[in-house]
């Protein structure tokens, strides 16, 4: 799955293992775009569709804290939480994401910074599920509308120089 621009959105899931992995590059170095997803005052300007709103409601980025922030659209809301397991500065983050809307289904990821030079970075997230069921659920939710719109609005933001 692709979106349209420059930067292309890699949607891609395993065909015999519950991983999903996304890929996308950056016009930005990797310490820009590990800012964006670090720190909570530029990451609810980026993540999900441009419909919807987001507040952070505890970020603690570091190795062993955790996050929880509340997505919201015409008066409906959204829970998401989960641990940071491991921040390696510009390189790497390993973290749970739970919705609260499905508590069962909690996902490791796993983004990885690769420096490309002039300026450039390939984010790859690795997410990993308990079955091939829960990666089929999330692949049909729609997250590929909110990946794509976030990564989209994740460029404008890093064009501004943040």
């Amino acid at each position: 799955m692709n979106a349209t621009g420059t930067n292309q959105t890699s949607i891609e899931a395993h065909p015999t293992l519950p991983l999903i992995t996304i890929t996308r590059e950056f016009d930005a170095p990797p310490d820009r775009v590990y800012r964006a997803w670090t720190d909570p005052e530029l990451f609810v300007r980026w993540i999900g569709p441009r419909s919807i709103d987001t507040r952070v409601d505890h970020w603690d980025a570091r190795t062993g804290g955790s996050w929880h922030y509340t997505s919201s659209r015409d008066g409906e809301q959204w829970g998401f939480f989960g641990s940071f397991h491991e921040l390696r500065p510009n390189e790497r983050l390993v973290q749970t994401f739970t919705f609260e809307g499905y508590p069962d289904g909690v996902s490791l990821e796993t983004l990885v910074l690769t420096d490309l030079g002039d300026g450039r970075t390939r984010a790859t997230t690795t997410g990993v599920v308990a079955s091939l069921e829960d990666r089929d659920a999330i692949l049909r939710s729609g997250m590929e509308v909110g990946v794509i719109e976030g990564y989209e609005k994740l460029d404008e933001l890093l064009a501004d120089g943040r």
